[in-house]
């Protein structure tokens, strides 16, 4: 999910289209905060680790 946010801003960027970079950004922040979640132990969606 970061790799997918990473690519959607770059392609956002680079072509100027403001909906793939706001998804990129989304995609990127949802991404991280399930690492996090997953990596301190907290089941994320059933499963005990994200990752």
């Amino acid at each position: 999910m970061i790799v997918l946010g990473i690519i959607l801003l770059v392609i956002g960027f680079l072509t100027g289209i403001s909906i793939l970079w706001t998804i990129g950004i989304i995609l990127l922040v949802a991404g991280a905060i399930l690492w996090v979640l997953g990596s301190m132990g907290r089941p994320v969606g059933g499963r005990r680790h994200y990752w």
